[in-house]
């Protein structure tokens, strides 16, 4: 402000202009910062990719360690451990699907696309079928 309006005189159009602009930039900034506190999902999103970075470094870090810990002819045993699974795991599955009838790879392939849509359901009826079959075992023994 100038002198002017500090002595209580009345302030010039051009000193209201000016006041108005200022105070216009201030709110703007007010509401936008109003605006990214309010934005809730937001902030999840970015404190979950925060997160989610750092998981990822400490555990490359970790993998990192216990390679280096690790000595190569054990290393190199494990790769080849890993690839003759994956192999075998392959052959097996193309023996299974070679052998299944085709209405049961088609139920089947409905069933894990319903597994799929109802993760919790799968779980909750896994979860009853071991409580089954604890009771059924300690009525067994008794």
């Amino acid at each position: 402000m100038t002198d002017k309006s500090q002595n209580d005189s009345t302030p010039t159009t051009e000193e209201l202009r000016e006041q108005v602009e200022v105070t216009r930039e201030e709110l703007g900034q007010t509401v936008e910062a109003l605006a990214g506190k309010a934005d809730v999902k937001a902030q999840a999103q970015q404190k979950a990719a925060k997160v989610k970075s750092q998981v990822q470094d400490k555990a490359a870090h970790a993998l990192h360690r216990a390679q280096d810990k690790t000595p190569e002819p054990v290393r190199e045993k494990a790769a080849h451990a890993k690839q003759h699974l994956t192999e075998t795991a392959h052959v097996l599955g193309e023996k299974i699907e070679d052998s299944t009838p085709a209405p049961v790879q088609a139920r089947a392939g409905q069933a894990a696309e319903l597994a799929r849509g109802n993760r919790i359901l799968l779980i909750t009826a896994g979860v009853a079928a071991l409580g089954v079959m604890v009771l059924v075992r300690r009525s067994r023994r008794n």
